[in-house]
């Protein structure tokens, strides 16, 4: 007598990991949540976007974007937006969002494991290429101290090696906070194009969780800078260091902050 398996949460999930492999269940998810995502960012707050001229020669695979991080989830769809623009040959703006028609796919992101598990929007996001990853300093709200998982690090060195991944150096959005050492590893050890990107006022706009707005009317810059000139035979830390004066979250660019600013005038 034959019967059917039940069907588990992790039957399911395995499923769905197979299938944010094939572009056109990749299209339809960007298409979704670029629907639901697009008043937040380009209607009820201001987007200004600058820097994606270059962005248009870069190859199709091996190519990092590294960038500041402050909200678990508005920062990345904004970028999958620009992708999606760019794409489309629109440059430094979105405008009317066609290009959700045929968005831009080939794309990953790294993402804390707990977070992508928020709310159904960002369960839904996550289909559409999320590198999800354990912390190795943080989970379920405590501190914690663990090796570096080897299958995260494979995971994300398959990704690179065929598309564009987006990752934040930080892990949190707390600002200025130092960077993690992870990030220098996968530029060492694959040695790709690093495209570091600096975001402002999703903080302001959002809340850090979701997208659920916090004040509308703000400005939500986004800003690329040139591919960085990197020595791949440098040390992890200098690596690092390297990378955080790009995203502008070293010691040098804390201490040019309006606060500092005004202690060493009083």
């Amino acid at each position: 007598m034959y019967y059917l398996a039940p069907l588990t949460i992790d039957y399911i999930m395995t499923l769905f990991d197979r299938l944010k492999n094939i572009r056109i269940f990749r299209s339809i998810i960007y298409g979704l949540v670029g629907l639901f995502t697009y008043p937040g960012l380009a209607l009820f707050n201001k987007i200004k976007i600058e820097g994606t001229e270059n962005l248009a020669n870069l190859p199709r695979e091996k190519v990092l974007f590294v960038s500041n991080h402050q909200t678990y989830f508005g920062d990345v769809i904004a970028f999958v937006h620009i992708f999606c623009a760019v794409k489309w040959r629109k440059f430094n703006k979105l405008g009317i969002p066609y290009y959700l028609l045929n968005p831009f796919t080939n794309l990953y992101f790294v993402a804390a494991e707990e977070t992508m598990n928020n709310n159904w929007l960002s369960r839904l996001f996550k289909l559409g290429g999320a590198l999800t990853v354990k912390r190795t300093w943080r989970a379920e709200g405590m501190d914690v101290n663990r090796e570096r998982d080897s299958v995260d690090t494979q995971k994300i060195d398959q990704a690179l090696s065929k598309s564009w991944v987006i990752t934040f150096p930080q892990g949190t959005t707390k600002p200025f906070a130092p960077g993690r050492k992870g990030t220098a590893h996968i530029i060492k050890n694959n040695r790709p194009i690093v495209v570091p990107v600096v975001i402002n006022g999703f903080w302001r706009a959002f809340t850090k969780k979701g997208l659920t707005f916090k004040k509308v009317g703000t400005t939500l810059s986004i800003r690329f800078k040139a591919p960085m000139n990197i020595d791949y035979n440098n040390s992890v830390d200098e690596i690092l260091v390297q990378v955080m004066d790009a995203i502008e979250q070293s010691k040098d660019y804390m201490l040019k902050g309006k606060h500092h600013q005004l202690q060493s005038q009083q």
